[in-house]
């Protein structure tokens, strides 16, 4: 009998992640969102259909495997994978910002993702895609740790590349999502011009009208 994973009562209802990142291991540190603020975070990946669905939306995972990755896992199975996925994406996050702001990035953080990495590529093995070597997983994609695995290595990749020194973090202080500055000369302010670029040059207008 095939068990469903269940979401929590107060859990949001499916809906498009806004992958603004232009990477899916800065869009998975933005899932916890508003991290800054001071009435705290808003959590983006509560379920484990949450994870899958956003996985799937970043094209990490097929449609017809992300129903079959949500179908499959145990209730069990599902807590524990989102647990480990939010722990996984807090150390990229502690490393991430340490990185952008210049600092050395925390210790126990690197290990998490070094530990996380090994167990990952435990369970890839090497295909042929066309007419190259492609990185593959197992054949079912029942695994419920498939989008934990797939993500803990799209983290390293990005951490590991020439394009970690164009890494910037969103204007508003309440948001800092971070995203790859690949504009012409490197000056994108915010995380998208919609979000939070209009709301504080509406706060900004504000301001100067009351002085």
């Amino acid at each position: 009998m095939e068990i469903h994973s269940a979401a929590p009562a107060n859990a949001k209802k499916p809906g498009k992640f806004q992958l603004i990142a232009g990477h899916p291991a800065l869009d998975l540190v933005n899932t916890l969102d508003w991290r800054l603020r001071e009435s705290g975070p808003e959590e983006l990946l509560p379920t484990f259909d949450d994870l899958v669905r956003f996985a799937e939306q970043c094209g990490l995972v097929g449609s017809a495997q992300a129903r079959r990755l949500m179908r499959h896992a145990t209730p069990n199975e599902a807590a524990h994978v989102v647990a480990e996925a939010q722990s996984m994406r807090e150390a990229a996050a502690r490393i991430f910002y340490a990185v952008m702001e210049g600092n050395q990035p925390p210790t126990e953080a690197i290990d998490e993702l070094e530990r996380r990495s090994r167990e990952a590529g435990l369970h890839r093995h090497l295909g042929w895609s066309g007419s190259q070597l492609v990185w593959e997983f197992p054949d079912d994609g029942l695994a419920p740790e498939l989008p934990l695995w797939i993500l803990t290595l799209q983290v390293v990749e990005l951490l590991s590349s020439e394009t970690v020194r164009m890494i910037r973090a969103c204007g508003s202080p309440d948001c800092r999502w971070l995203f790859v500055d690949a504009s012409k000369n490197h000056t994108r302010r915010w995380c998208d011009m919609k979000l939070c670029g209009n709301r504080m040059k509406a706060r900004r207008f504000k301001a100067q009208r009351r002085g």
